[in-house]
């Protein structure tokens, strides 16, 4: 099953239950979808999408794909690493991702499977992760990498979380869709070329792994979304560096999932 949150023309925004070939409508989902009242047959016009989910907390992991920590000369980690993204950077698919006024000059992309919690989770096993997750999304987090590593001087949320910095959908397509989340290609391709690519089974710490890791320290709400890591190929890894420029087009595609697109743009 798809889930999109949109704006209909009558109210919004709503969640719903989504088919792909009927892009112009969904039947709405009365209450969250992880905890529904009801899913009404009634279908209801979509006037725009937004991101799938509006997240309780946006938890993201760094240097989660080998080659990615090989690329940035920094070792594989014994444990997940952790830093926060504020839920005020999340936009939708089709929306614009603003490189901000007061700058950075520095913003690249991040193409990463992102995990949607539908139950309540603390102290959980890897075994019981699955029971926790409601679903899966595209993400993009991109970064001010000027403020993450100079600026701010490695504290990474502030370069991460810039107003439109966390592109997530098109839609959550649930867990039941998705046998192994663990071996999902994915990639991100910049003005129609390719820029990433890999698979999830590339990730140091599998999807569950991440779950019952990330309960250990702080409980998990349904709504919080997790982001698993990007692979290698970004930007400023690159010689010359490449970074995202009003204008351009950046796609975050993962197999079985879809494709987030967000066009670039400078902020008025």
């Amino acid at each position: 099953m798809k889930i999109v949150r949109f704006v209909s023309k009558r109210k919004g925004p709503l969640y719903g239950v989504y088919d792909p070939r009927r892009p112009e409508v969904a039947n709405p989902i009365e209450g969250d979808p992880w905890n529904p009242r009801s899913v009404g047959d009634r279908e209801e016009q979509i006037e725009r999408l937004l991101a799938p989910v509006a997240p309780v907390n946006i938890l993201a992991l760094g240097i989660n794909y080998r080659k990615h920590g090989e690329e940035t000369a920094l070792s594989a980690p014994s444990e997940p690493i952790l830093f926060l993204k504020a839920t005020s950077s999340v936009i939708g698919p089709g929306h614009p991702i603003e490189l901000p006024a007061a700058g950075p000059d520095q913003v690249d992309y991040e193409a990463e499977l992102a995990v949607v919690i539908g139950k309540t989770a603390k102290n959980i096993t890897p075994e019981e992760a699955p029971d926790y997750i409601f679903g899966y999304t595209c993400a993009n987090d991109v970064s001010a990498r000027d403020w993450q590593f100079e600026r701010q001087k490695d504290q990474w949320a502030r370069g991460k979380s810039f107003d439109t910095f966390c592109p997530l959908g098109p839609w959550i397509v649930t867990k039941d869709e998705i046998d192994n989340p663990d071996d999902l290609a994915i990639r991100a391709v910049l003005n129609g070329k390719t820029v990433q690519k890999s698979r999830t089974s590339e990730m140091i710490f599998d999807v569950r792994t991440i779950v019952s890791r990330l309960s250990r320290s702080m409980t998990l709400h349904p709504g919080t979304v997790i982001l698993t890591g990007t692979p290698e190929g970004v930007g400023f890894t690159r010689r010359p560096p490449l970074f995202l420029q009003p204008g351009d087009d950046i796609r975050i595609e993962i197999e079985k999932i879809g494709t987030l697109s967000n066009r670039v743009i400078a902020e008025s």
